[in-house]
């Protein structure tokens, strides 16, 4: 009897536990796919938590930004120099003092007396030296050596400003696609000023058996020169401020796009003054009348047309080269005067009257400057506090212009 009763429960335990072994078999692919999910979601949650590391900050930003625009005003800083040192270079007769052109070999200077003998030889054999310079000594040639070199130097160091960073910053991925083009056309605008540097110089190197006139450079070759250097320098200031200032959120009502027509009207204007300058200082223009207002007491010379034709007057006749500065000169005064007058009666960021407010300081000091070069007879130092001072004041030109942009869509 009790044999029989132990039999029964062991079979009715075994057969429990087939079933319960036939129930876990058939529940082991769910338990398998809960395990599955459950580390997945552990996976994530870790992933998004603080304490482990996030994905990589895409570029560009907003850091990188700041980083390229400053980079960019160190470099329109840079052009500002490389203007400054070629107005003194022709200021002091300097720039016909080297007569060929190397890339990399004129950057050493000579320096045995053997060396400076040949160099000396060299410049002797070109009209500035026959002509005006004939009783020039060597301590004299090395001063004016020194001066053309240094600017050539400065080039160069201009160059590897905008080349070297740009390589960087492309590999980097600092570069938006737009900017992409930009930084490009910056690149090669240094390359072709380069070039235009020595096409200008080896005007003044020429023989000319026709002219009666002392060697110089062409001004329309001076002309270019400047111009492409202020173009540079204009491009590269305004990039850069337009990484580093955010442009105001202002109504666009009909006053501030009157205030942004006057404005680039305005800047170019000083953009054209600074370039008339490059005709005065290439024609020594600022010698032939020094007086002011009048030239010689009267309003209007009587020599203004005296070349044939009249069209050539503008570029060639000193005397309506210093005529049309001075008229420039007067109308970027008048034209600010106005913008300052207009920006008064509307309500402008802080930021845009400040600039504005510069640009009229600047333009009254830079005035005062040209008619004070002009009565004492351009001394050097004066002359090129007058060069550097447009540049200062298309600087401002360009800084109003970036605080009236308009927001980007």
């Amino acid at each position: 009897m009790l044999f029989s009763m132990l039999r029964t429960t062991i079979f009715c335990g075994c057969r429990c536990a087939g079933k319960g072994f036939q129930q876990s078999s058939h529940q082991r692919p769910q338990l398998r796919q809960w395990f599955v999910k459950r580390n997945r979601s552990s996976i994530s949650v870790e992933a998004g938590s603080p304490s482990t590391p996030t994905t990589a900050i895409a570029v560009p930003n907003a850091a990188t930004n700041r980083i390229v625009g400053r980079w960019l005003l160190g470099c329109s800083g840079l052009v500002v120099g490389a203007v400054v040192l070629g107005g003194v270079t022709r200021l002091t007769e300097s720039g016909l003092s080297m007569v060929d052109w190397h890339l990399v070999r004129e950057m050493k200077p000579p320096q045995s007396e053997s060396e400076w003998e040949a160099e000396f030889s060299k410049y002797k054999q070109f009209p500035e030296f026959k002509i005006l310079n004939h009783e020039m000594t060597l301590p004299e040639f090395k001063f004016i050596f020194y001066m053309e070199w240094g600017h050539r130097m400065w080039g160069r160091l201009v160059g590897l400003a905008y080349i070297l960073p740009t390589v960087y910053f492309w590999r980097k991925g600092y570069f938006t696609r737009s900017l992409k083009g930009k930084v490009l056309g910056l690149c090669g605008f240094v390359v072709f000023q380069g070039l235009l540097g020595w096409y200008m110089v080896k005007s003044g190197l020429e023989e000319k058996p026709e002219s009666h006139d002392v060697p110089r450079v062409s001004q329309y070759r001076l002309c270019a020169h400047l111009g492409s250097a202020l173009v540079l320098y204009s491009a590269s200031l305004w990039t850069g401020l337009n990484l580093l200032l955010p442009a105001h959120k202002m109504a666009d009502t009909r006053r501030l796009m009157q205030l942004r027509r006057f404005a680039k009207g305005t800047g170019g204007l000083v953009f054209l003054t600074a370039l008339s300058g490059a005709f005065v200082a290439g024609l020594d223009a600022g010698l032939v009348y020094n007086s002011f207002p009048k030239m010689a007491d009267k309003w209007i010379p009587d020599d203004i047309l005296a070349f044939s034709p009249a069209l050539k007057n503008i570029f060639e006749n000193p005397t309506t080269v210093q005529f049309d500065h001075r008229i420039l000169g007067i109308g970027s005064l008048t034209a600010i005067t106005g913008l300052y007058l207009f920006s008064r009666r509307m309500v402008l960021p802080r930021r845009t009257k400040i600039a504005i407010s510069l640009l009229a300081a600047m333009a009254y000091t830079q005035v005062a400057l040209g008619i004070s070069t002009l009565l004492l007879y351009v001394p050097t130092s004066l002359a090129a506090t007058h060069q550097s001072g447009s540049v200062a004041l298309l600087t401002f030109a360009i800084w109003v212009l970036a605080e009236l942009r308009k927001m980007p869509k």
